[in-house]
């Protein structure tokens, strides 16, 4: 979500951590004269937060309301415009590109979505060039494939030109599922492999990481461009989910250029985003900085984990090709789970399910309200996931036995992807988490990081035992809420006149039905990690380049090269 223009009311950004030197945010109530920052509420809050920006046209827009969708926990949407096409995507804070669902899509997933798909007969322009894209682990796997082009992309206020993405003709990825019809990727440019096509299309013959990193301002991803060319106050967007299972509860939004309303700087945690060397599959230094190391993905390095207050041992997986790295976690919106090293994770169900214990083949049955502490320790501060958000309901009509379904296994750390665990949308629910780009053409000057905020309230045990005991009640269902993200939203502009702005319809269908199954499996998930792009090739006469998405584990991927980095400060979604 963005918004393009420059801002009346900046809810103010504070200072960098002084973990990592940075140049000072803008204290709160501090204006900008030329640049913008947005509120983008979820669906069922959005008449409580203001969206500040400037129309595509110039005009002054001093608020407003745009919804974000989400499906029992496993689907956080937005509505973006393509071209004359409004469609909802799935945010993905664990891959960088932008791909929809095309008109030329009949798969089973592209007939089952009711979102509208992108028609390319009518402004897209073709580079020539398509792309698949892999998503998922060694567990799981879908692809999304495409031509890749260029449109008019908005979200929200923010409207970037001939932008870059794929519109995708061949996909079994269920981000077009539950009302969803594509990815939008907010991850490091060094991700983008929808960049790296459209480069090789337009500059053949070129080699080394120079040209890429130069044209992110023109042929980046969507966030990456907006920050490039200097459209949004701050370089930062900071996320919370709410939660639509189990306990229905929490005020989910996106806020880009700024931090929510009523956050301050000083309560955040500061962490530095992992750097990656060439050798573990990290960007080759452009000539113009030979001297900087540059991140891939949003990943941070954790102390350890607790279950109920004790310390986890540590995983005695083995890297997968080479040596062992350091603890760190990718924080990851397009991740419906929490996922991590298999022995640990069995550890973890082993003590909270006795009959897991029992019999490791069996689903990890447990009391709903047993209210189990799943913590993880960074920068020396414990961020804890909800007991809420640690158990699904395992059966119909039965509030008393649930499923510690949330937490999964998954492959072991790889080149390029050198992360043990994937902290998704649990996580998220229970933290709000801020990130923030720096610069990231020169990373050294002010280096990306990932701010925390824990969320989770002292009786959120006592909060899980209130909706079990209601589920009980109310014949043995928690309640579950799908929210479809509207395809319209309305911005207040200059004189007090109220416009709608981005599209042609206003669908923000909310239904709310006992949830039968909110078990999120691992083929749930629509997008994750990503290796690093190949390097761009010296001569590329082949118009298909195929990438494998890693999900924060295995050896998947075909091509892993380093190829970009960023220019000035970013801010993203």
């Amino acid at each position: 979500m963005y918004t393009s223009s420059w801002c009346a009311l900046v809810l103010g950004l504070v200072v960098a951590p002084a973990l990592v030197p940075a140049a000072p945010l803008p204290a709160t109530g501090q204006t900008s004269p030329r640049k913008s920052s947005v509120v983008l509420p979820f669906n069922r809050h959005k008449h409580s937060r203001r969206v500040v920006a400037r129309d595509a046209n110039g005009g002054d827009v001093l608020g407003g309301s745009v919804g974000l969708g989400d499906s029992a926990d496993l689907f956080y949407t937005v509505a973006v415009t393509v071209g004359e096409s409004t469609t909802a995507v799935n945010l993905d804070t664990g891959s960088s590109d932008l791909w929809v669902m095309s008109t030329a899509c009949h798969t089973k997933q592209c007939q089952q979505t009711s979102s509208q798909p992108y028609d390319v007969t009518k402004t897209f322009k073709p580079s020539g060039h398509s792309v698949t894209l892999n998503y998922g682990d060694s567990v799981t796997g879908t692809h999304a494939s495409g031509p890749v082009g260029r449109d008019t992309v908005t979200l929200a206020a923010l409207t970037m030109a001939n932008q870059t993405l794929a519109a995708v003709n061949d996909t079994d990825n269920s981000a077009v599922s539950n009302g969803g019809a594509g990815i939008l990727g907010l991850g490091f440019p060094a991700q983008s492999f929808v960049q790296e096509a459209a480069i090789t299309a337009e500059f053949p013959s070129i080699s080394g990481t120079d040209t890429f990193v130069e044209q992110i301002a023109s042929s980046g991803p969507f966030l990456s461009r907006l920050v490039s060319n200097d459209m949004i106050d701050e370089p930062l967007f900071a996320i919370t989910l709410q939660r639509d299972t189990i306990d229905v509860s929490g005020q989910g939004q996106i806020t880009i250029g700024q931090l929510p309303e009523g956050v301050d700087n000083s309560s955040i945690t500061w962490v530095p985003v992992r750097l990656y060397d060439p050798a573990d599959g990290g960007l080759q230094a452009p000539s113009f900085a030979p001297n900087e190391k540059y991140p891939l993905r949003w990943e941070v390095e954790i102390d350890g984990v607790y279950l109920d207050g004790k310390k986890l041992p540590d995983s005695k997986q083995q890297a997968s090709g080479i040596q062992t790295p350091s603890l760190s976690a990718l924080i990851d919106t397009g991740n419906s789970l929490i996922r991590g090293p298999s022995d640990v994770v069995t550890d973890i169900l082993k003590q909270v399910s006795p009959t897991f214990a029992g019999n490791p083949s069996a689903q990890p049955i447990l009391p709903c309200d047993a209210g189990h502490n799943l913590t993880f320790q960074i920068d020396g501060k414990f961020f804890p996931v909800d007991p809420r958000d640690f158990v699904s309901q395992f059966l119909p009509d039965d509030a008393v036995n649930c499923v510690a379904n949330n937490v999964v296994s998954t492959d072991p750390p790889s080149m390029g992807a050198l992360f043990s665990w994937n902290l998704g949308d649990p996580f998220l629910k229970s933290n709000l988490v801020v990130f923030y780009y720096g610069n990231l053409t020169h990373p050294s000057v002010d280096p990306p990081r990932i701010g925390f905020l824990s969320l989770v309230p002292q009786n959120a045990d006592q909060l899980l035992d209130q909706a079990v005991d209601e589920a009980q009640k109310d014949g043995g269902d928690f309640e579950s809420t799908a929210e479809a993200a509207p395809t319209s939203s309305i911005l207040i502009k200059e004189g007090g006149s109220a416009a709608p702005t981005l599209t042609t319809s206003a669908s923000t269908a909310t239904s709310s039905a006992p949830s039968h199954s909110t078990n999120p499996s691992l083929a749930a998930k629509p997008a994750s990690t990503t290796a690093a792009p190949s390097q761009l090739a010296s001569q590329s006469s082949s118009a298909s380049l195929s990438y494998r998405l890693l999900d924060g584990h295995g050896v998947w991927y075909f091509f892993l090269l380093p190829t970009l980095s960023l220019l000035t400060s970013l801010c993203v979604l």
